[in-house]
């Protein structure tokens, strides 16, 4: 049998002829495309079937190549949360006090950017104050970065909690 959809199971990462992610479906939708030959499947569950002859896909890859235009994710404060895996910066905190920090603080002319913003612990966040994390002695964990695609926060919650890890070798800083 399927996995329950309405535990938050039995999604299906759709890539593009490209291999590039464009979205996610259900496992029906994706058993759709597959027997209409629009698509093939890359990744299954192994522990669930269609029929006796097929396994539920996680993963497929359309036959055609489909142009998407390009959108900017919007800055925000739920997305530069989920760029950084709801994870402080500068200690690695994962609790719920998390807030966003300017690296370059705005106060010295720092902007409103994917790559000037981060997310910090309210701690870390104080004890940076109004410096840079050199003048802190405070080292970043990553280097903040604009996402490569709005795909990647859609993935990343459900890759990190180990439901999808299959997911992982098709997305960039995965694999």
């Amino acid at each position: 049998m399927p996995r329950n959809q309405g535990a938050g199971m039995g999604q299906v990462l759709v890539l593009n002829a490209s291999y590039e992610p464009l979205n996610i479906t259900t496992w029906r939708r994706a058993t759709v495309l597959m027997l209409k030959g629009k698509a093939e499947s890359l990744e299954q569950d192994p522990c669930h079937k269609l029929r006796h002859d097929i396994l539920l896909p996680t993963v497929i890859r359309l036959r055609q190549f489909v142009r998407v235009p390009y959108r900017e994710l919007p800055l925000s404060r739920k997305n530069i949360l989920l760029r950084d895996n709801n994870c402080c910066q500068y200690c690695g905190y994962t609790g719920d006090k998390l807030s966003i920090d300017h690296v370059i603080p705005r106060s010295r002319g720092g902007r409103d950017q994917w790559e000037n913003v981060t997310t910090a612990c309210l701690s870390c966040n104080v004890m940076k104050s109004n410096r840079t994390p050199e003048e802190a002695n405070m080292k970043l964990k990553t280097t903040p970065n604009r996402p490569i695609s709005n795909i990647t926060f859609q993935t990343n919650k459900k890759i990190s909690s180990g439901l999808y890890k299959e997911w992982g070798k098709y997305l960039i800083g995965w694999g």
